[in-house]
């Protein structure tokens, strides 16, 4: 596929996908909301690598939504149409909304390195990643208050679940730029690193790390962090027993330890492939 927001690389089971419109700071246009999950949901079930890298070319991550998104959402009707505008903006919003879930719902970790700014759409969009890092000058904002807007994307049912409830209506409320360093102390960041260099650099040696580990393990410990987030303790731990029941790998168990006492790299099975048709 032909990206006009993205290029795409695999290698080492990374698949490294990067936001290259500079130019205009990444901004979100209607070509972004279609390719994300396209590659995303692709490289999930094909199977395609084990862990994904998302990152930015440029002084900035990425600027949040482009303004040919709101052009394009039906809100613009005239008054005495607006309850059926209204309507179909909900079900314009639910496929922006599915563009970040793909994210969440990939069986691959995703990883964001974050430079400069993420702004308004931005935020809803590392929200969705597994782990986020950040080089020294990263910050966040929640730019949509400052519009005049709720943000509608995905912010708000993921970041008070990562940070502190306090610091996620602060920051909600103000508008303010969450600096780096506040960021990584309130655990939105796993970690900072000095420059976009180093970022790119460290960020890539976690992902090599991830993928040397068993793919399904690694699968399930996804599934199982996010289930956990939405359910119960109870039903987390039923969920999580059904889980190994079915699809603990003995196989891999064994080659762990047989590659441990030979003093080599661990072969093990990929996932397969998503049927997605009889």
């Amino acid at each position: 596929m032909e990206y006009q927001c993205f290029t795409l690389e695999i290698t080492d089971a990374i698949a490294h996908l990067r936001l290259n419109r500079p130019d205009k700071y990444n901004s979100m246009i209607p070509g972004f909301w279609e390719e994300l999950p396209a590659a995303i949901n692709d490289i999930s079930d094909n199977a395609k690598a084990r862990v994904i890298v998302l990152s930015a070319e440029g002084k900035h991550f990425c600027s949040g939504m482009d303004i040919s998104v709101f052009m394009q959402s039906g809100l613009q009707e005239p008054d005495n149409n607006r309850e059926f505008a209204a309507e179909a903006f909900r079900r314009h919003l639910k496929i922006l909304q599915d563009t970040f879930s793909a994210l969440e719902n990939a069986r691959q970790p995703v990883l964001a390195a974050i430079q400069g700014g993420a702004i308004g759409g931005a935020v809803d969009l590392i929200t969705a990643c597994d782990c986020r890092y950040a080089s020294a000058d990263a910050f966040v904002c929640v730019q949509e208050t400052a519009i005049g807007m709720t943000a509608d994307v995905g912010t708000f049912p993921r970041l008070a679940k990562i940070i502190p409830e306090g610091w996620a209506r602060q920051i909600s409320y103000t508008a303010e730029r969450l600096p780096a360093d506040k960021a990584k102390e309130i655990g939105l960041f796993n970690k900072v690193f000095e420059s976009h260099e180093a970022l790119l650099a460290g960020v890539m040696e976690i992902a090599a790390r991830i993928a040397a580990h068993s793919p399904l393990a690694v699968a399930g410990c996804k599934r199982m962090i996010n289930y956990a987030r939405d359910h119960s303790t109870a039903d987390a731990l039923d969920y999580v027993a059904v889980w190994n029941a079915g699809m603990l790998s003995t196989d891999d168990i064994k080659e762990s330890y047989i590659a441990k006492t030979e003093k080599r790299a661990p072969n093990y099975e990929e996932l397969r492939p998503v049927k997605k048709s009889l």
